[in-house]
């Protein structure tokens, strides 16, 4: 499609100075709200300032609510750089195309470009999933738009699914993210260690580390519920049984919750030795205390 020419800041964002400078870096995950009541998201991101380099907000992932447009412009009043997450799954590219215009003009400039779960798997089944472009498609077109605004205008990001089979095949998906303007990848949560070593041994191998800056995912499980609500999304989450068991195997919530605390900052210490791995995306009601537990600090 043609895209339109305009003015476009040119300023890098934060995240991408973060990026550029090679430090580590921390990036949280809020929920957009299932009502149009604002000052919940607000409030949790005011808890994330100066706590976290950026915030991302989901695009409609697993409940239908407020925009993540509204919310990263949410996010920013609360004092947090925001990362708009733009899912494939529900708009053509006209749409997508001015969803990202409409972020420049709010002066929200990184965006994750994700193809997102088909409607078939999710909790709106009777919704027609749309899939006009996927997401390496996406990040080409938001990294053409406009032509004359030069690259340094938009943070572009992607995700990595490091449960993903065959290994082999989602490396090669990553390289052409990166080629196609991914300055950051972020993974989806991980549980299981050692399937992840497998993954980043092939990711590395292929030099993805290199081309952007990957950050691992770490979704603090707060309840047995949760839990067993993640272990059966589709495609697979990736728990191993015995993480499972040791979440559900606890009676009470405040114990339960303990645990799910308990495994992110053992995740994050697993990895924190990594070489080549860039830093955090945390989700999860609990971020904050698992900052704390584990000793993350934005610097």
């Amino acid at each position: 499609m043609n895209l339109p020419d305009s003015t476009m800041p040119t300023e890098t964002t934060g995240l991408h100075k973060r990026i550029e400078s090679g430090k580590q870096i921390l990036i949280a995950e809020l929920s957009s709200p299932e009502n149009g009541d604002a000052e919940p998201l607000r409030d949790a991101a005011r808890k994330l300032a100066k706590r976290v380099h950026a915030a991302g907000i989901s695009d409609n992932r697993g409940v239908v609510g407020v925009s993540s447009l509204a919310g990263a412009a949410i996010i920013a009043s609360a004092g947090v750089e925001p990362i708009l997450h733009v899912t494939t799954r529900d708009r053509n590219r006209i749409a997508l195309v001015s969803e990202c215009l409409g972020a420049i003009a709010l002066g929200i400039r990184n965006i994750i470009c994700t193809s997102g779960t088909g409607e078939t798997l999710r909790h709106v089944p009777a919704a027609r999933s749309v899939f006009d472009v996927d997401s390496i498609q996406l990040l080409d077109m938001f990294r053409r738009l406009p032509s004359s605004a030069g690259d340094a205008a938009l943070c572009l990001g992607a995700v990595a699914t490091p449960q993903a089979d065959p290994i082999e095949l989602q490396a090669m998906r990553l390289i052409k993210k990166c080629e196609s303007g991914a300055r950051f990848l972020v993974t989806h949560p991980i549980f299981d260690i050692e399937r992840f070593n497998l993954w980043w041994a092939e990711t590395a191998r292929r030099g993805a580390h290199e081309k952007a800056a990957v950050i691992a995912g770490v979704k603090v499980l707060t309840s047995a519920d949760e839990a067993r609500r993640q272990a059966a999304r589709r495609p697979s989450a990736g728990i191993p049984e015995s993480l499972l068991a040791r979440i559900c195997g606890k009676a009470s919530p405040a114990e339960q919750q303990a645990v799910g605390i308990e495994i992110a900052v053992e995740t994050i210490r697993s990895l924190s030795g990594l070489k080549g791995l860039r830093g955090f995306h945390l989700s999860g009601s609990a971020v904050p205390e698992v900052m704390e537990k584990s000793g993350l600090k934005a610097d």
